[in-house]
């Protein structure tokens, strides 16, 4: 029989220590929904040696009924025990596991597989991708049925009218004995809007913890007879919600290559080149890391979102923004890139992110100057005297802008790339036959 190793033999270990019954082997789909197969206990070991079988036809951007099985492999480094699942006496522990074909080959549409690939090719010439989210969403209230309001009054960084202090609380430390890492949590700019702030780490990792945060977060809020949604604009009229991400490159050695002190913004060449690379595929990468019909609905002017795509250090309204660091603290250098939200696929998202800086290195590209101005308040003429462009203003328009960019076709693979084109056309057709409330108050009485 095939020897475990110490990390597969730890967690079979922790798992008999605490009475671990089940098993949640999850992974996600092409659009970053976590899917499940839960297994007793006694199946695990066999599950690290051999994987477990499952029927990919049925998930989304998988495998077609002709060659529907598919196989789980789980990855023991993320192996934690659920703490809403079970009881003392039988509890549920998770592991995210990797997708394979019957082959026992990494399958290529699977995220994760993606993103480990791209990672790959960082480390082959030294880097280090690392990565810090801001993740905001909404936590409502359910009163009568369906209908969901904003769950409190309170606004930016308030504590009086924050309603939710105490679930927000509930939710850091719940992810806490997940093993996730928060820096920080407060309320958001919305009537009823919050954030978490993960603490930065390698980006596999950090997209792991995505994904755990979000059903996380689900799970917390429904004790509160409450629904977090990571929808990017539920409510017209108020700010959406975004997921900013922090990155730099590190080096095996723990140095931080986008640091240079000497520099005005104290950033190294390497970091000019990896902005430059994202901002000059900023407009393909949209329709990965703003990957929905509503995101475009909060990609506008005057709701703080980014949009047009320039970079700065004090400019908030700039695509890539450039964070002040604390004297000495060399290691915080870091580029925040504005325009992704927490609909993404995390894996995806930072895949291309990370392929795009790349590209900007391998051709050690230059950005444009720094824009330090409130870029909302330019007209069109300044704009484009300073030649700042604008991100895709819909779903559509950023799928057009992928398909004449080779960079996510090249980060995804041709056959991925392709099943995501189809699905987010797709969704664009059956957004612009829908029959809206809008369009109903509208027009119904007037025509």
């Amino acid at each position: 029989m095939t020897e475990l190793d110490e990390k597969q033999k730890q967690v079979l270990e922790d798992v008999n220590k605490n009475k671990v019954k089940f098993i949640s082997l999850q992974f996600t789909d092409l659009f970053g929904n976590v899917k499940n197969v839960t297994i007793p206990k006694e199946e695990l070991r066999d599950s690290f040696v051999y994987g477990t079988w499952f029927d990919g036809s049925s998930i989304e951007g998988f495998a077609r009924i002709c060659e529907s099985d598919m196989l789980l492999k789980p990855d023991p480094n993320t192996y934690t025990i659920i703490p809403w699942l079970g009881s003392e006496t039988g509890k549920t522990a998770r592991l995210i596991c990797d997708v394979y074909t019957t082959t026992e080959k990494p399958f290529e549409s699977d995220p994760r597989f993606i993103l480990k690939k791209v990672i790959e090719e960082a480390k082959k010439r030294g880097f280090i991708y690392y990565t810090g989210p801001e993740i905001e969403f909404f936590l409502l209230k359910t009163e009568n049925g369906f209908e969901k309001l904003p769950h409190d009054v309170g606004g930016y960084f308030d504590l009086t009218l924050d309603k939710a202090y105490e679930i927000r609380s509930e939710m850091i430390k719940t992810l806490q004995e997940l093993g996730v890492s928060a820096e920080a949590s407060h309320h958001e700019v919305a009537s009823g809007q919050h954030e978490i702030d993960l603490k930065y780490s390698d980006a596999l990792t950090i997209a792991d913890e995505i994904v755990t945060l979000k059903f996380t977060l689900k799970a917390v809020a429904e004790r509160y007879n409450c629904y977090a949604t990571f929808m990017p604009k539920p409510f017209f009229g108020i700010n959406g919600s975004g997921m900013h991400i922090h990155q730099s490159l590190g080096s095996k050695e723990g140095k931080n290559l986008f640091f240079n002190g000497s520099d005005k913004y104290m950033l190294s060449e390497l970091a000019y080149n990896f902005i430059a690379g994202q901002l000059s595929h900023a407009k393909a990468m949209a329709g990965i890391v703003a990957p929905t019909v509503n995101s475009y609905k909060r990609l506008v002017p005057g709701y703080e979102a980014p949009v047009y795509i320039c970079w700065g250090s004090v400019n908030r309204s700039a695509l890539i923004r450039i964070p002040r660091i604390s004297k000495g603290k060399w290691y915080a250098t870091r580029a925040e890139l504005r325009c992704p939200d927490p609909s993404c696929n995390p894996y995806l998202a930072f895949a291309v992110m990370l392929k795009a800086g790349l590209d900007g290195i391998d051709k050690r590209m230059k950005p444009p100057e720094p824009v330090e101005g409130d870029v909302y308040k330019f007209n069109n003429n300044k704009r484009s005297k300073l030649e700042i462009e604008t991100l895709p203003g819909s779903l559509i328009d950023a799928v057009r802008e992928m398909k004449k960019d080779s960079i996510i076709e090249e980060t995804l693979g041709s056959r991925t790339f392709q099943k995501y084109v189809n699905a987010k056309v797709k969704e664009w057709e059956s957004f612009i036959t829908h029959v809206t409330d809008w369009e109903i108050k509208r027009y119904l009485d007037l025509l």
